[in-house]
């Protein structure tokens, strides 16, 4: 470790950047790939900005299987952005050249950076902070009036020091000192990978020694205090000695529950962003399979998972350490091989009839989820079966399926009673029972029995904690289960493309959309919906696909969109392939207006629903584009009515929006992605003839290539 402040030692060219993301992989054990050994460098072309640099250094650590999280750097909050933040590329600002400082780790005095020679060079965060701003404060046309400012206030010393820093504060506290991308591993790596990056083995350690030091001081507290009894030895030194035995387990204690808990949350938030990965790589029709009520099931579930499994891991491996300490003290005490012979019996029994409440458990837990996804589908499809179901059914099936979960939720309670009062009782009856003929015998002395007493009381706590653990994490394990298809789908990789790929310009006379002989077909259908299908579509066209109903239309849609993968044939997109472009890249380029029925305005502002396929949070720009988009659509009387404006919050519990309006800002949407291709399926179906040509107009004037899909 090296304390080197020198600014060529510690920061990077952007030339070379991509070799410091490749040493961050290789120490969070990416398993790299070959041809992503080496990835190419950022050049800039003649005429071309820095915009696309953070582009390209997302692309370079996704080919890395790294995720680079953009974050903004203020002037106000780069200390603690920086004392939090590793691991991480930071862009310094104003440089000729864009350079970057890569953090390895970092606290709130020092931040420890990976030099050009691969070297660790630590250095003080407020050094680190000063060299950011640096380039804002050295401003003729603010420093000197500030200085004139304090050399009028008389001010010297650390007064003078901390009154400019107020100052310059006040004067750029939200500005950007550049860009800050968090790296950390992709959420579908493998889960060793995950949990090293997590830091759980170590938290799981530390819980593991924290709680056996605590134990340890426990029972020798409890021992010494045994042996002063048995002994009648109760001077001051030994009481002392024992109350500072006792008062020892508090610190114990508290580092116990505090790296319990840091464990949690850890363990939840990876949870969380893996499942989270899973939902957004799941294919359409494997979400359509399903219904509401199911996966509002799931969703349960995934709760279930965090919090039992946290919970029941916690108190199972406590109870294993504290099993573990008192086979010890059984070996000492009077019941000896007897003992220890009737606990492993125990612990036998616990694993039998805790596999016995893992199947009633199992059970039961699909009774509740076929409750809830029928709760569920009957609130959805309420008014309908008010308008149009005979009133005498209602309700029927409702009693059965209530019967049915009284009948497993009676056999799980008596198997969870069973396992929760025969092991903990049963061993400590049987403990007693083993001292009895040490007891009866009267050759085994006092002392000896005192600590096998004890040790059939402790082995009494440990099975207790060990039951309750267990059986959270039955129940975790059944939740696992639930949600193991979406764990799986975070796995799934997607094309990612070149990292130069997204570089690509239309050529004059090349077609935008190239389809040869392609051919889908559903999942579980003999026939194709698509087949020998040939499209091309060059830049600047206007064109409208006309059909009947289940003519492929939808389907051919999102084929050209990239929701949809073909089963045969070539689809090229500016004369490159879906695993050359990369589905993201390709998905910005071609957009997409689904049919109504599959486009929804989601929970939140307006806003957010204009602009989720762009950015977000947006900037101001955005937010004026937005509104003018809104407003050409023939929207500006809704946005007048609104008290919100942009910003008020719209769907089933918010604004109630018409059908024409919901069409309308699914057209925005789509506009302000601003793509090479924009598709609209049957997106003017909803309005009228006025609101119509209006938006037809507009899509028409805004649009360099767009593609219709109507019925004739």
């Amino acid at each position: 470790m090296k304390d080197n402040h020198e600014p060529d030692a510690i920061t990077w060219p952007s030339s070379r950047i991509a070799e410091a993301l490749r040493h961050l992989a290789v120490n969070f054990g990416s398993r790299l790939k070959h041809e992503v050994d080496s990835p190419p460098p950022f050049s800039r072309e003649p005429g071309q900005t820095d915009a696309m640099l953070g582009p390209w250094l997302q692309s370079v650590a996704t080919h890395l299987e790294l995720e680079a999280l953009a974050v903004e750097a203020t002037y106000s909050g780069i200390e603690e952005l920086l004392g939090a933040c590793a691991p991480a590329v930071l862009r310094l600002p104003d440089a000729d050249e864009p350079r970057f400082v890569v953090l390895l780790a970092s606290s709130k005095r020092r931040a420890t950076l990976l030099g050009l020679d691969l070297g660790r060079h630590r250095v003080a965060i407020e050094s680190l902070a000063r060299q950011l701003r640096a380039p804002l404060e050295d401003k003729t046309t603010i420093a000197e009036p500030i200085e004139r400012i304090l050399n009028q206030a008389d001010l010297h010393g650390k007064r003078r020091l901390a009154a400019r820093s107020a100052m310059f504060r006040e004067l750029h506290g939200d500005k950007s000192l550049g860009n800050c991308w968090l790296i950390r591993p992709i959420a579908g790596a493998s889960l060793s990978t995950l949990i090293r990056d997590a830091g759980l083995t170590p938290l799981l350690g530390s819980v593991a020694v924290l709680h056996l030091m605590q134990y340890s001081l426990w029972i020798l507290a409890w021992w010494l205090l045994g042996w002063m009894s048995v002994h009648g030895r109760f001077d001051a030194g030994l009481f002392g000695a024992w109350m500072l035995l006792l008062l020892a387990t508090i610190p114990f204690r508290v580092l116990t529950e505090s790296a319990g808990g840091t464990l949690a949350i850890r363990a939840g938030l990876l949870l969380k962003r893996r499942l989270l990965s899973g939902v957004f790589r799941l294919e359409t029709q494997e979400v359509r399979q399903w219904g509401i009520g199911q996966l509002l099931g799931r969703v349960i579930e995934s709760e279930a998972v965090e919090s039992l499994a946290v919970s029941g891991g916690f108190l199972a491996l406590t109870a294993v350490v504290e099993l573990l300490l008192t086979l010890f003290v059984l070996a000492s005490g009077a019941g000896g091989w007897l003992h220890i012979g009737s606990l492993l019996v125990m612990v036998g029994l616990a694993v039998v009839l805790g596999a016995r409440y893992f199947r009633r458990q199992l059970a039961w837990t699909q009774r509740r989820l076929d409750l809830t996804n029928d709760l569920v589908e009957r609130m959805i499809g309420h008014r309908t079966r008010l308008a149009q179901q005979p009133p005498e059914l209602w309700n029927q099936g409702e009693d059965e399926a209530v019967d049915r979960y009284l009948t497993e939720s009676r056999r799980v309670d008596g198997q969870s009673a069973a396992l929760a009062a025969l092991v903990p009782r049963g061993w400590l009856l049987a403990g007693l029972l083993g001292l009895a003929p040490a007891f009866v015998s009267g050759s085994t002395s006092t002392v000896s029995l005192a600590i096998g007493l004890g040790g059939v009381l402790l082995a009494f706590q440990a099975l207790r904690s060990l039951v309750e653990g267990g059986l959270r994490l039955v129940s975790a394990a059944i939740a696992w289960r639930r949600i193991q298809f979406l764990l799986a789908a975070a796995t799934r990789r997607e094309p990612i493309g070149r990292p130069q790929a997204d570089r690509v310009v239309p050529v004059a006379g090349r077609p935008l959309v190239t389809a040869r002989d392609v051919g889908f077909r559903y999942q579980g259908r003999s026939q194709p919906v698509l087949q020998g299908v040939d499209v091309s579509i060059h830049p600047g066209e206007r064109l409208l696909l006309e059909g009947s109903s289940g003519g492929g239309k939808s389907t051919l849609a999102s084929l050209l969109a990239g929701s949809r993968i073909a089963d045969s044939g070539l689809l090229l997109l500016h004369g490159l392939d879906r695993e050359t472009l990369g589905a993201a890249n390709w998905r910005r380029r071609v957009v997409l207006a689904p049919q109504f029925h599959e486009n929804h305005v989601l929970m939140g502002t307006l806003s957010f629903n204009l602009l989720m396929g762009r950015r977000w949070p947006p900037t101001r720009d955005d937010l004026q584009q937005a509104e003018r988009t809104c407003r050409e659509l023939g929207l500006g009387p809704l946005l007048d009515r609104m008290p919100g404006g942009m910003f008020q919050m719209v769907g089933e519990t918010g604004w109630q929006l018409s059908h024409g309006e919901k069409s309308r800002i699914f057209i925005a949407r789509a506009l302000l992605q601003r793509a090479d291709l924009t598709i609209l399926d049957e997106t003017f179906a909803a309005l009228d003839p006025q609101n119509l040509q209006l938006a037809l107009s507009y899509v028409l004037k805004q649009t360099p290539t767009v593609l219709v899909i109507a019925h004739p």
